[in-house]
C-alpha cells in the first residue's frame, strides 16, 4: 500500500510539475509575443518616420557668438559680401587673404587700386569668414535649398562680450550673423 501512495504521490508531482511547466512555457509565449508587438510597433513607427517628407526651409543661417575681431573689420565685410553668392564671397575673401583685392572702409583711410575710393586688407577677419561662409554652404545644401540660386541676403556684426585685459583693457569680440536665401530670378 505504501508503494501505492508512493506512486500516487509521483503521479500527483509529475502532473503539478506538467501543469507547472506548462504554465512556464505559457508566460515565455507570452512574453515573446509581446516582445514581437512591441518590434511590430517599432517598425511600424520606423516606416512612418521614413514617409515624412523633409520640410524645405527658406533660408539658412550661421552665427559665431564669440569671434576674435575688430566689430569694425566685421561691418565692413558684411557689407562687403552682402547680395553675392557664397562661392562668390569665398572666393573675393580669399583675393583679400593674398591681398588682391581691398575691402571698401570709410574714414580717413588711403586709396587703394581698383574701382574703390579707400579701403583696407583686414585678413585675419576674412580668415574667420570663410570657414563660416563654407558652413553656410552646407546649411544651404542640407536645408534643399538651390546653391546656385542662393545669396547672402544679410550679414551683420554686433559687440560680443569683451573680456578684460591687463591695464583695464577691453580685448576685441565681435558677434557674426550671415543669412542666405533663395532669390527667384
Amino acid at each position: 500500500m505504501a508503494e501505492k501512495e508512493n506512486i500516487n504521490v509521483k503521479e500527483e508531482e509529475k502532473n503539478s510539475l506538467a501543469h507547472e511547466h506548462k504554465h512556464e512555457l505559457e508566460k515565455k509565449e507570452d512574453i515573446k509575443d509581446k516582445v514581437e508587438q512591441k518590434d511590430e510597433k517599432k517598425d511600424a513607427k520606423k516606416e512612418v518616420s521614413k514617409e515624412k517628407p523633409k520640410i524645405k526651409k527658406e533660408f539658412a543661417v550661421v552665427r559665431a557668438p564669440s569671434v576674435h575681431m575688430s566689430k569694425r573689420h566685421g561691418m565692413y565685410i558684411c557689407s562687403f559680401i552682402k547680395g553675392k553668392s557664397v562661392d562668390k564671397a569665398i572666393s573675393e575673401l580669399d583675393d583679400v587673404i593674398i591681398l588682391k583685392r581691398a575691402i571698401p572702409f570709410k574714414g580717413e583711410i588711403p586709396h587703394r587700386k581698383g574701382n574703390i575710393m579707400s579701403g583696407r586688407y583686414p585678413v585675419a577677419a576674412a580668415k574667420i569668414f570663410i570657414p563660416m561662409l563654407k558652413n553656410l554652404k552646407g546649411a544651404i545644401l542640407f536645408n534643399g535649398m538651390d546653391i546656385t540660386k542662393s545669396k547672402i541676403s544679410s550679414a551683420y556684426a554686433n559687440f560680443a562680450p569683451r573680456p578684460q585685459r591687463r591695464g583695464g583693457m577691453k580685448g576685441k569680440r565681435a558677434y557674426i550673423t550671415i543669412e542666405a536665401r533663395e532669390v527667384k530670378k
